[in-house]
């Protein structure tokens, strides 16, 4: 079990990572998006250690909460939590996906998926 939480949360990682890489190529509806799945797997990683089983789910929210994160931490969850559909889905707004974010958006989201990282990683066990 160990090792499947690790993977999650070198998922993370790597989602991050590849958010950052994107955001750099101004692909900011990619970066967002990669910025809200570093959270969900981080969280899915912690949740699995914590509760013994993944739960199929896209809300950030719901997991955090669960996790007894701090508010601070579900807070950061919640401003993430609408991207999973709004960069999905054309049809979710007037706008569509590529158009819709910008670089201190993204910048915000990036730093922010940062802290619930940060946050996540004291939290798994060595």
């Amino acid at each position: 079990m160990e090792h499947i939480v690790k993977n999650w949360i070198k998922q993370a990682a790597a989602d991050l990572d590849s958010a950052q890489y994107n955001a750099k190529g101004k692909k900011y509806d990619v970066a967002a998006f990669l910025c809200q799945q570093s959270v969900e797997k981080a969280l899915k990683g912690l949740y699995l250690q914590e509760k013994k089983e993944l739960w199929k789910t896209h809300d950030l929210v719901r997991l955090a909460s669960l996790l007894e994160a701090p508010q601070g931490i579900i807070g950061i969850c919640n401003e993430l939590n609408p991207i999973y559909f709004e960069e999905r889905y054309p049809d979710f707004s007037d706008t569509i996906p590529a158009e819709k974010f910008n670089k201190e958006e993204i910048d915000d989201f990036l730093e922010k998926a940062k802290e619930v990282l940060e946050w996540i990683k004291t939290k798994i066990r060595s």
